[in-house]
C-alpha cells in the first residue's frame, strides 16, 4: 500500500481534511474527506484555539470514518499572512581529489545558503531548493555524484510569525493531532488548480476565501510572490446584507441562489421576497440590486489585487493568465470577466476534478496533499494513521521530523 498523507486546510470559515494514498507516480487517491465550519479563525489568523481545534478534531473525524482510518497526524497550511519569503544563494568549492560532489558537499552548501539570521519573532517554516549550479551550469535538480569545482544552491527560504506558527500548532494539539509539516497556502493551492506550463509562463492565482483573499504569482516554476487582502466570500454576503438591510442568512441565500456577479447575465430582472432585517416583515428587491452589490465588491476585490501586484513591480509583460479560485469565486457566474476587464488578459476558473474531488473548498488540502507527494522523498512523506483495516504507518515526532529534514537535505522542514 502507498503512503498515507492527511492535509488539512484551516480557512476562515471552514475547516476540510483529506486523506490521501500515493498510489503510482505521486499520484493521489483520495480516501476520505471531511469539512466543518470553523469560526476561530479571522482574516486568515487564528483567533480562538479552543472553536478553531473543535473544528478539526470533527473535520479529521469525518475525514478518517470515510477513509476507515484514525489520523494522529497531518500536514497543515499555513496562510501568507504574515509570511516572507527570502531567496538565497550560496557557493563552497569542492575539494577532493576526483572533485566529486558528494551528499555532504550538497549538506554544507545547503546548510550555509540558510544560515541566514531572522528577526526573533519569526521563525523557518519551508526551504525550497530552487536549483544547484555546478561550475556554471544551472538548473541542476540533484548534483550528487557530478564532477566540478564549485556548488552553487539557489534557495526560497520562507519565514513566518512565531505566533502564527504556534497558534497553528497549539491549535492541532488541542484537537490530539501532531503536526508533521507546514504548507504554505499558495504553494498549496497552487499544485491543486494551476498547471505546469502556467507556473512556468507566469500566473496569476487568485484564491478567494471567506475572509481573506489569496494573492499569488508563479513564474519559471516558482512562487515568486504572495500576499494576503483581508476580504473574501464572507464580505460580499455582509454588503448585500447591509445593502438592502436584510439578515446575514438572507444575504447568504440570496447569493447562494442566484450566484451572479455580473448584472449583464441576469435574463430576468423579476421582484423576489425577501425578509427584513427585523425578520418580522417581508419587502421585495429586484435581483439587479443585490447583484448590483456583489459585481461591484468583485471588481474591487480584483483591482486591489491588481493594484498589489502592480505595486510589487508585477506587470501584465510577466504573466499570461489569471487564475480564480476559491468558494468565494468559483460558485459566481461572471467573476472570469470582470478579472478579465481589470486584468486585460486571458482569465479561467480553477476546476477541481481533475484531482479527485468534487467541492474546490477542498482544493487547497488536496494541494497539500501534493505538494507532500512530489517534494518530500526517502518515505518521510507518511502521516500516522490507525487502521481497521491491516495497515499502520508511523512517523517521527515533530521535533524528530524538523532535526531530520535539515540532516537529509530534503525540500521541506519539518
Amino acid at each position: 500500500m502507498g503512503q498515507v498523507i492527511v492535509g488539512i486546510d484551516i480557512g476562515t470559515s471552514k475547516v476540510c481534511t483529506l486523506i490521501g494514498q500515493v498510489v503510482r507516480d505521486n499520484h493521489i487517491e483520495i480516501l476520505g474527506e471531511g469539512i466543518e465550519f470553523c469560526n476561530g479563525v479571522k482574516k486568515g489568523v487564528i483567533v480562538d484555539i479552543e472553536s478553531t481545534a473543535n473544528s478539526i478534531r470533527s473535520s479529521v473525524r469525518q475525514a478518517g470514518m470515510a477513509a476507515g482510518l484514525s489520523v494522529a497526524s497531518a500536514y497543515v497550511n499555513i496562510p501568507p499572512v504574515n509570511v516572507s519569503i527570502i531567496n538565497r544563494k550560496n557557493l563552497i568549492s569542492i575539494s577532493g581529489r576526483d572533485h566529486e560532489i558528494t551528499v555532504r558537499d550538497k549538506e554544507r552548501v545547503l546548510y550555509e545558503a540558510v544560515d541566514i539570521e531572522i528577526p526573533e519573532d519569526r521563525q523557518i517554516i519551508d526551504i525550497i531548493p530552487i536549483q544547484y549550479i555546478v561550475d556554471g551550469c544551472d538548473g541542476i535538480v540533484d548534483p550528487v555524484g557530478m564532477v566540478g569545482t564549485n556548488l552553487e544552491v539557489e534557495v526560497d527560504v520562507i519565514t513566518g510569525k512565531t505566533t502564527s506558527v504556534q497558534n497553528i500548532l497549539k491549535s492541532m494539539e488541542r484537537a490530539g493531532l501532531r503536526v508533521d509539516g507546514l504548507v504554505l497556502e499558495p504553494l498549496a493551492s497552487g499544485e491543486a488548480v494551476l498547471t505546469a506550463d502556467e507556473k512556468e509562463m507566469g500566473v496569476i492565482l487568485i484564491d478567494i476565501g471567506g475572509g481573506v483573499t489569496d494573492v499569488s504569482f508563479f513564474k519559471h516554476g516558482r512562487l515568486m510572490f504572495c500576499q494576503s487582502i483581508p476580504v473574501g466570500g464572507d464580505h460580499i454576503t455582509n454588503d448585500i446584507a447591509v445593502g438592502l438591510r436584510i439578515p446575514f442568512n438572507e444575504a447568504d441565500k440570496l447569493k447562494k441562489q442566484y450566484e451572479l456577479a455580473l448584472t449583464s447575465l441576469i435574463k430576468n430582472d423579476q421582484e423576489i421576497v425577501v425578509s427584513e432585517i427585523s425578520e418580522s416583515g417581508k419587502k421585495k428587491v429586484k435581483i439587479s440590486e443585490f447583484v448590483e452589490i456583489v459585481e461591484a465588491r468583485v471588481h474591487e476585490i480584483f483591482a486591489i489585487s491588481h493594484r498589489m501586484l502592480t505595486d510589487a513591480n508585477i506587470s501584465g509583460n510577466d504573466y499570461a493568465g489569471v487564475v480564480l479560485s476559491g468558494a468565494g469565486i468559483c460558485y459566481v457566474d461572471g467573476g472570469s470577466q470582470l478579472a478579465e476587464e481589470v486584468f486585460k488578459i486571458p482569465v479561467r476558473v480553477a476546476n477541481c476534478r481533475h484531482i479527485g474531488i468534487s467541492k474546490i473548498e477542498c482544493a487547497t488540502a488536496a494541494g497539500i496533499l501534493k505538494y507532500v507527494a512530489a517534494n518530500i522523498k526517502e518515505g518521510n512523506a507518511e502521516c500516522e494513521v490507525k487502521s481497521i483495516k491491516p495497515v499502520k504507518t508511523v512517523k517521527p515526532t515533530f521535533g524528530e521530523r524538523f532535526a531530520a529534514r535539515f540532516v537529509n537535505i530534503l525540500k521541506k522542514i519539518f
